[in-house]
């Protein structure tokens, strides 16, 4: 069957995260977006624990499990703050596992590393490879994927925390990745410029703090809906049951471009070297984004595509195209209200912007609003690039920029 997942999204128990992110609301949301499989998010959290293993009820032998008409797979995110050869790293995995007792062995392990009631994201002072050999003794059918392996601060990649490469982060146990996630400010075109990331399935989840984030990137798959075959799909990358993915335009990432937030310096890599990797504000180093260190280390130009490769659709959130159409906030009543009317006529989230036919778009949908996911599609959108932990802009209507095509249209008669 075919399905959407999103493998990574935390619980109220983490900072910085809304109090509605609890099951209910999930499967609220869920239903909206058109996701089918959610990770639980936190599961080292002891309280959000208990409230999964309260909600939640088993997928007889799949390794799964449901909530009213929501599928779910036991996940959480560890932050590793550890020091190695002479360097300080900070990176972020996610880890899957396929039942509650797995998760009781993998919280008394991590437990005796840290503090892990602290907060629904723990830090620990474990090495990536610590944390991969420790998980791997528990269990062969846990999954660990590095996690928006791009971000500056906190990834196996990041330009002020992390390594060149995933050998020097999980050394032996890089064979045993399940994948890598590539974060809001890359998406897999940006990532197939780096050859040795080829063999491994390249996923993309929201990472969502509140419900109505949910399924802003997410999974595509057409296998059964079972924890070990979609582990199996993901360590064979089999194009036929991992379909694609949904990605948001790297540019609306938080950190795609270099820059300072503080001095409100947006820089693309060219204009960095110019400036010699100083911010021509403060004369402090700027925060090098996911697009300059893609670059740093890429061996293929961008536009290359292997042969093996899971294909991905650009897409941006609903609610963002319909704040567009009246000129107000995407947290506005007025767009809330616009967007549960779309989905009650014309569907889930997902199937509205992804699936349906653009005939349809305009005999179910407003005007403006179909002509808006018509332009996402067609990718005649103008991008801000995010920087320094500042979310980009998609401008879906650009008028100025439709006022000089056709002012430029007028000049050729």
């Amino acid at each position: 069957m075919e399905f959407v997942a999103d493998f990574h999204i935390h619980s109220r128990y983490s900072r910085a995260t809304s109090r509605d992110m609890d099951v209910p609301h999930l499967a609220k949301w869920a239903k909206l977006k058109g996701v089918n499989l959610l990770g639980t998010g936190d599961f080292t959290h002891h309280l959000w624990l208990q409230e999964l293993k309260q909600y939640l009820q088993p997928k007889e032998n799949t390794g799964l499990y449901f909530y009213e008409d929501l599928n779910f797979i036991l996940s959480a995110e560890i932050s590793s703050i550890f020091s190695q050869g002479s360097k300080v790293y900070r990176v972020h995995n996610i880890v899957l596992a396929p039942g509650f007792g797995v998760v009781e062995e993998v919280n008394k392990m991590l437990a005796s590393h840290g503090n892990i009631a602290s907060d629904g994201r723990p830090i620990l002072g474990m090495s990536c490879y610590k944390l991969a050999e420790e998980l791997f003794k528990i269990s062969q059918d846990l999954m660990l994927v590095p996690a928006h392996i791009w971000t500056p601060w906190f990834s196996v990649f990041g330009s002020r925390s992390g390594f060149d490469s995933l050998e020097e982060a999980y050394g032996k146990y890089t064979e045993k990745i399940t994948a890598l996630e590539t974060g809001l400010s890359s998406d897999p075109a940006m990532n197939w410029m780096l050859s040795k990331l080829d063999k491994f399935s390249l996923i993309s989840n929201s990472d969502s703090h509140s419900p109505s984030r949910i399924g802003r990137e997410a999974n595509i798959f057409n296998c059964e809906l079972n924890y070990w075959e979609i582990k199996k799909v993901l360590e064979e990358k089999d194009k036929s049951k991992f379909l694609y993915t949904v990605e948001f335009f790297p540019e609306e990432g938080k950190y795609h471009y270099d820059g300072h937030r503080n001095c409100k310096v947006s820089f693309h890599p060219e204009e960095t070297k110019k400036h010699k990797g100083a911010c021509p504000v403060c004369r402090r180093p700027l925060t090098r984004g996911v697009l300059c260190r893609v670059e740093e280390l890429a061996d293929r130009p961008y536009g290359f595509m292997p042969e093996n490769a899971i294909g991905y659709k650009s897409l941006v959130p609903l609610d963002e195209i319909i704040a567009e159409t009246k000129g107000v906030n995407k947290k506005s009543k007025a767009v809330e209200r616009e967007y549960l009317e779309v989905i009650s006529n014309a569907g889930s989230e997902f199937n509205i912007l992804a699936k349906m036919p653009i005939e349809e778009l305009f005999s179910r949908l407003p005007h403006r609003i179909a002509e808006g996911i018509k332009r996402v599609r067609d990718k005649t959108v103008t991008l801000i690039a995010g920087y320094d932990g500042e979310y980009g802009t998609v401008k879906v209507f650009d008028e100025k920029k439709k006022e000089e095509e056709k002012n430029q249209q007028l000049t050729l008669f």
